[in-house]
């Protein structure tokens, strides 16, 4: 059977989601092309060859640039069976199916796919654990065209993205990926993870970066992970995304991470407001966060907080002491700009409802952004929002740094309370962090430059 996989978007890395299904199906001895829309156009032309052609879904702005695709899709291939997989495919399976998917699958996709073919006139339904084997990234862009690792002073390497787990066991309220796994996570076995590195860092790669929800869910897992892969190849590095409670349960291992080689570490800090942490059961205060930067930092690891500054519960007054808290931990230069704009999104079957109250703070479910929208009861908040969001993104095209860009958001919170602001300083900007070309964003609204920017084709 011809099968087509499609990746819309996935961070700018080399996308898992395609090369493990891929590597499943071609040991079936089925024909497999992949597509990743990133670095490639979409095969217009070719797409009514396929019996099955699969989307995969692991992020909303991948989902975002799939609805936009989808009915011409349909059209060019009526024939062929349109399967959507991954995290965000069950949330909005209604959606989906309207714009004319005939199955959607969850993260946990494989075994079901493989069942589709095995009997293609059998719906979709529960199925075997996944059986994980080496990807196979045949096919796939090289890895130099993808995101690179930028150093302090402008050097780059080319990065591997691997997967040593899925899931997660916590259970953030605003989190995507809590509605689908409710708390659970799989390791992925080591032998596979570490063979999938080896292809990679063969084929150039010389930092890995690992796309685990929480690379601190099974420490034991992670530790071996790293530990084989640091003695075969000593001088390839790491990045991976840790919880802030993580940091700090784990203090004791931090050394040892960055001894195989961690350069940094992404955590979901989300807020400086204890209260906002509290509603989202972050299970970290700000004050945690500001211990967390402290244990990287004497670890000699980089910590990469990422938030979600605007939300129904933000006032200016909470802004802006996010901004403070910022540069008084001198995390200006550690911190990607368009983090410091992002809006809550809360998608179908967010955990966010169960707050009491929440519903009657969201507007109905739009199909077209799949999520609720919200509107402030403060229209200021609102308005500074858009503002800074704006600013962050005339910004990036102009190519100013994260100081320049900062001090803008600095001033734009001081004039929404009639203050002024008190100058920066270089010194409070902090260190120059080893950084990913594309920022990680996966739980929030696409920009208009990163819709725009998929090559879609003619």
């Amino acid at each position: 059977m011809r099968i087509l996989l499609i990746s819309p978007y996935e961070l700018g890395r080399q996308p898992f989601s395609l090369a493990h299904p891929a590597a499943l199906l071609r040991a079936c001895g089925h024909s497999v092309v992949l597509a990743d829309l990133t670095l490639r156009s979409m095969p217009w032309e070719t797409l009514a060859q396929f019996d099955l052609i699969g989307i995969a879904l692991g992020m909303h702005t991948a989902t975002r640039i799939a609805i936009s695709l989808l009915p011409r899709m349909r059209t060019k291939a009526p024939a062929a069976r349109l399967v959507c997989y991954g995290l965000y495919g069950p949330p909005n399976a209604e959606t989906l199916k309207n714009y004319g998917v005939d199955e959607v699958l969850g993260p946990e996709f494989e075994s079901e796919l493989l069942g589709l073919l095995a009997h293609p006139e059998t719906p979709a339904g529960v199925s075997a654990r996944v059986r994980f084997v080496v990807p196979d990234r045949a096919g796939l862009p090289a890895l130099s065209g993808y995101a690179h690792l930028i150093l302090p002073g402008g050097a780059r390497k080319t990065v591997g993205f691997v997967e040593a787990s899925r899931g997660c066991k916590y259970l953030c309220r605003h989190c995507p990926i809590v509605p689908v796994y409710e708390g659970r996570f799989r390791a992925v076995p080591p032998e596979v993870v570490i063979a999938d590195a080896a292809q990679q860092i063969a084929q150039g790669a010389t930092h890995l970066s690992f796309g685990d929800p929480d690379f601190l869910n099974g420490p034991t897992h992670a530790l071996r992970i790293l530990k084989a892969v640091h003695e075969n190849w000593p001088t390839v590095t790491f990045d991976a995304t840790v919880k802030i409670s993580h940091i700090l349960a784990y203090e004791d291992l931090m050394p040892r991470l960055s001894k195989y080689g961690c350069l940094f570490l992404t955590s979901a800090a989300e807020s400086f407001d204890d209260r906002v942490l509290g509603l989202l059961d972050k299970g970290h205060t700000a004050q945690d966060i500001a211990r967390a930067v402290h244990i990287t930092r004497a670890s000699g690891i980089a910590l990469t907080p990422t938030f979600v500054p605007f939300t129904p519960w933000t006032t200016l007054e909470t802004y802006l002491e996010l901004l403070i808290r910022v540069r008084d931990l001198a995390l200006i230069s550690s911190i990607t700009p368009i983090q410091l704009v992002i809006r809550l999104l809360v998608p179908e079957g967010s955990y966010l409802f169960r707050i009491p109250g929440f519903r009657e703070r969201v507007g109905g479910f739009s199909g077209e952004m799949l999520g609720y929208p919200w509107t402030h009861t403060d229209p200021r908040v609102d308005a500074l929002q858009n503002q800074a969001q704006r600013w962050v993104e005339k910004s990036e095209a102009e190519g100013r740094g994260r100081f320049e860009t900062f001090s803008g958001l600095w001033s734009l919170a001081h004039e929404s309370l009639g203050r002024e602001a008190p100058a920066l300083t270089g010194e409070q900007a902090g260190p120059t962090s080893p950084h990913l070309s594309e920022p990680w964003y996966c739980c929030a609204e696409p920009t208009a430059a990163q819709l725009a920017g998929c090559a879609v084709g003619g």
